[in-house]
């Protein structure tokens, strides 16, 4: 158990040693962040840019695993399931803006679905403490879920661009608390 606790012990005073890294990503995570915020339009093509090329490499990878399975039914299961990943990938690509429609919305159904389940979820637990909180955080979801469906199509132009900006802002702001943690 001792060996355990040196190993850890080892490890964490090596991440200490690089704590200036975490802060110099922290940093480049929060321009990038500014940046897309700058730019929100330019911001949702990118990420629907990325989506686009991890479907279209799932594809792929999916297709060739098609090959690799002994039995034609799963050969050809694998193949069209590669094959429609790599075309939604493929068109990701050519027509952003329709992507960025798709994704807005699945997004906004996502919301709504979760939300839901969410505050059910709360709701069932509230003889418990805290299910308040997990119920507000449900219907916050359902709210957003229902604002995002409600200015669709339009805001598909900026929504995903206004996710990604926030996600780079608090991914930043989180490795620049982590750095200055490691340092004291």
């Amino acid at each position: 158990m001792a060996l355990h606790g040196d190993t850890l012990k080892n490890a964490i005073g090596r991440t200490r040693q690089k704590w200036g890294w975490f802060v110099g990503l922290g940093v480049l995570l929060l321009i990038l962040g500014g940046i897309a915020f700058g730019n929100l339009f330019i911001a949702t093509v990118a990420s629907v840019y990325v989506v686009g090329w991890l479907m279209l490499v799932a594809g792929i990878i999916e297709i060739m695993h098609a090959f690799g399975v002994k039995t034609w039914g799963r050969f050809f299961y694998w193949l069209l399931s590669g094959l429609l990943y790599a075309v939604a990938g493929f068109f990701a690509f050519d027509n952003p803006l329709l992507a960025s429609a798709v994704l807005t919305f699945l997004l906004a159904v996502a919301l709504v679905a979760s939300g839901a389940l969410r505050a059910w979820v709360g709701y069932s637990h509230r003889p418990e403490s805290g299910w308040g909180w997990i119920v507000a955080a449900g219907v916050i979801s359902v709210l957003a879920g229902l604002i995002i469906a409600m200015g669709w199509p339009v805001n598909s132009l900026w929504v995903l661009g206004l996710f990604l900006a926030i996600d780079l802002i608090f991914q930043g702001w989180t490795f620049i608390a982590v750095g200055l943690a490691l340092k004291k």
